[in-house]
């Protein structure tokens, strides 16, 4: 039954990501994932006293309008695990005032967005390894990272969240590449999990 819990995990992630409740809505919506699912990334023995992931209050100034321009190559990384090693293909370099982000196709069945950052809070205020702002295999589209036309892309820091291995050793995560570090500290989204 583990399948279909996560099937039903990803589906709700989904689901709250797309829906239209405002930021706190989402955190509180989020928290109530984390504290109930059995999918939910927090360790099952700290999940009965589980009161929400502490997040930056939220900041307009880290909601950025970037043009991007086209990319190319492929980083591979092996996950250790049993995910082998999985195969992601550069799509386009976002010129954001933090630096240039690459945004990531992840070469897979289905594929899919995967945006990871390094900030100047990582290691300190955040998770040393960094955060994600997108990973649309895990259903994580529609706040952190939107499209715009005329090849532009809108990100919000407000919605950078930990990577399931910064609550639990058991989950193995691909983190920020070099090129995905910026030294500018951002202070939103996601706080570190553990202190």
């Amino acid at each position: 039954m583990d399948d279909l819990e996560l099937a039903d995990w990803r589906e709700r992630v989904a689901r709250l990501y797309l829906s239209d409740v405002d930021l706190a809505g989402f955190r509180a919506g989020r928290d109530q994932l984390f504290a109930t699912h059995p999918q939910s990334p927090i360790p099952p023995a700290e999940r009965p006293g589980f009161t929400g992931v502490r997040y930056f209050p939220p900041n307009p100034a880290a909601v950025v309008e970037a043009p991007l321009r086209p990319a190319s190559g492929e980083l591979r990384i092996d996950t250790g695990g049993p995910d082998g090693v999985v195969a992601y293909r550069r799509v386009a370099v976002a010129q954001t005032s933090w630096g240039p982000l690459t945004l990531w196709w992840i070469e897979a069945y289905g594929g899919g967005l995967f945006v990871p950052l390094r900030d100047g809070t990582c290691g300190q205020e955040t998770y040393g390894g960094g955060r994600y702002l997108t990973d649309t295999v895990k259903g994580t589209f529609g706040r952190g990272v939107e499209l715009l036309p005329g090849d532009r892309v809108r990100l919000d820091a407000n919605y950078l969240y930990n990577p399931s291995c910064a609550y639990d050793d058991r989950w193995a995560c691909p983190l920020a590449p070099p090129e995905n570090r910026v030294d500018v500290p951002l202070r939103a989204g996601e706080l570190a999990y553990h202190d």
